[in-house]
């Protein structure tokens, strides 16, 4: 009986300097765990997109897809910031705070930035942790000058005649209808194509001849085209009088609404003996008589007026005729002294 006394004595004294040790070192008895890893972020992908375009500046909607593993990443901000390519000049940058991410996963970040339209630019995305630059990514963008505003946007345009090579069938087309004097008259006609979803219904043309060498315009005319519905083509035309003999590019330029949507040209040689294109000046020229693209708008003298230094006006003096006969007398008066 008193053994047994004195062992449940023993293990009281055991369970008693057990619990208090607990009490002082709670993680003594625990199992020992391995510090979680460092956090790691990367830039898995650059996507951009474009948001509203105006004028003068279009919106580009970059999402840059950010990869985390390891442990949790604190205080992580993303700069997004456009870098003009000709210069390296910063266009424009923009900040967006992420937090914490934790676990091994992708986070999108979306931002939005506004360039002008009149460059190419690199995109550069940096991922800050705790201000401690972490990851990079970067992406070119160019042709950001080619974004049409939402006022321009429109399903017309002139037409591709694809299959025939390129510049062999222009989508403007004339031919000769009238010469009269020193005048030739032109049947100009472009063709527009509706590729949109949409019928426009306030297109206007505009119809130009402008002589190759000099550039002046030698007639113009405006037409309303109507409306295209969706898949059509439309062939507006009109009639342009210019002086025979000479060089032209008839130009063609499109308004929806008051906005130009397009321009388009082709070459009119009514002089056989030049060669006009639209890409370039000629390497010879006409010999250009500017009278000959007088309007009527200009002053045009078609009589010839009189010389002032051939006209007389009474006066003291003898005239033309009193002098005459003054020689005459005096021939006659010395032929009777011979």
């Amino acid at each position: 009986m008193e053994r047994e006394t004195k062992l449940v004595g023993a293990a009281g004294a055991v369970l008693v300097v057990t619990a208090l040790f607990v009490a002082v070192a709670p993680g003594a008895l625990a199992d020992a765990t391995p510090d979680p890893p460092p956090s790691e972020l990367t830039v898995r992908e650059q996507t951009i997109a474009a948001g509203d375009v105006t004028g003068g500046t279009a919106t580009l909607s970059v999402r840059s897809r950010l990869s985390h593993d390891g442990g949790p990443g604190e205080n992580v901000t993303v700069l997004v910031r456009a870098v003009e390519l000709d210069t390296d000049l910063v266009a424009a940058e923009t900040t967006e705070e992420v937090g914490s991410v934790e676990g091994t996963r992708e986070v999108p970040v979306v931002q939005n930035i506004s360039v002008d339209r009149d460059g190419d630019y690199r995109i550069e995305t940096v991922v800050y942790q705790d201000g401690e630059r972490v990851a990079s990514g970067t992406k070119t963008v160019r042709g950001v000058g080619g974004l049409q505003p939402a006022y321009a946007r429109t399903g017309v345009e002139f037409h591709s005649f694809e299959g025939f090579g390129s510049g062999q069938l222009p989508p403007i087309q004339f031919s000769i209808t009238e010469t009269e004097g020193a005048s030739a008259t032109l049947n100009v006609t472009a063709y527009l194509t509706n590729t949109g979803d949409a019928a426009n219904d306030q297109l206007k043309i505009t119809f130009l001849a402008r002589q190759a060498d000099s550039n002046i315009i030698a007639d113009r005319q405006v037409r309303q085209v109507g409306s295209i519905r969706p898949g059509r083509t439309a062939t507006p035309s009109t009639l342009l009088t210019v002086p025979d003999d000479y060089n032209y590019k008839l130009m063609a330029i499109v308004q929806n609404d008051g906005v130009l949507i397009g321009t388009a040209q082709a070459a009119a040689t009514l002089n056989p003996n030049r060669t006009v294109t639209v890409e370039a000046n000629n390497s010879t020229t006409d010999t250009l008589d500017t009278s000959d693209f007088e309007t009527d708008e200009g002053v045009q003298r078609t009589e010839s007026q009189p010389d002032e230094r051939t006209t007389s006006s009474a006066g003291p003096g003898f005239g033309v005729g009193v002098a005459a006969l003054a020689v005459l007398v005096v021939a006659i008066y010395a032929r009777r002294f011979q």
